[in-house]
């Protein structure tokens, strides 16, 4: 039960940044609502496609859809209220990714998959819906950008997988391994952290 409350948390919350993403495009209600729905649904949809896994996850439970449908249409009315949009969005995604991010984790590796297919079907999964509505939305992919992004999807999937290792079905592996990704992500986003650049090419 918890991780299909989490699992929905979390496509609520990208379906949210897909709309305050195309806030300002001038798009209209229905557009933005399916924008806010391929954010949602895109890394979980590519992550069941990847894997073979049949039915996808929505097309199972209808209920992931439409609460990514409520979630659009109501971002959509709210977010005109809301100072600070963008800023707000950051933390937001951070939020979904890594809910995202552990959740497919978890769930390829209870499909039997092993540690490293696990590891990169979460960060896939994490990543993918977020590249989606940037892409969509003429944004700059946060992942192709100099800060922290990918990097903590990475560290908390092996995280969880070195925990559910050790301690199989543990109800708070997920959490520790949320909180990793949330923690790094949101101080990249507040403190602006980026990568070495001695890491970064230079021409």
């Amino acid at each position: 039960m918890m991780i299909y409350s989490l699992g929905l948390i979390g496509i609520a919350a990208f379906a949210i940044t897909g709309v305050m993403a195309a806030g300002k495009k001038g798009m209209d209600i229905l557009s933005i609502t399916l924008l806010g729905v391929v954010t949602a649904l895109g890394g979980g949809t590519l992550r069941d496609i990847i894997l073979d896994t049949n039915p996808i996850f929505w097309v199972a439970d209808l209920f992931y859809l439409w609460v990514s449908v409520s979630a659009s249409i109501i971002t959509f009315f709210l977010v005109r209220f809301v100072s600070h949009v963008l800023h707000l969005l950051l933390f937001i995604d951070a939020f979904g990714l890594s809910l995202f991010t552990i959740l497919a984790t978890e769930k390829t590796l209870m499909l039997g998959f092993s540690n490293p297919v696990a590891v990169l079907m979460g960060v896939v999964t994490g990543i993918a819906g977020g590249m989606i509505r940037d892409i969509l939305t003429g944004r700059m992919p946060l992942l192709l950008g100099k800060e922290f992004y990918a990097t903590p999807a990475l560290l908390g999937a092996v995280v969880f997988t070195i925990l559910y290792y050790h301690f199989p079905m543990h109800e708070l592996n997920r959490l520790y391994a949320i909180g990793v990704i949330f923690i790094l992500r949101a101080s990249a986003i507040q403190w602006g952290l980026y990568y070495p650049k001695w890491l970064m090419y230079r021409e």
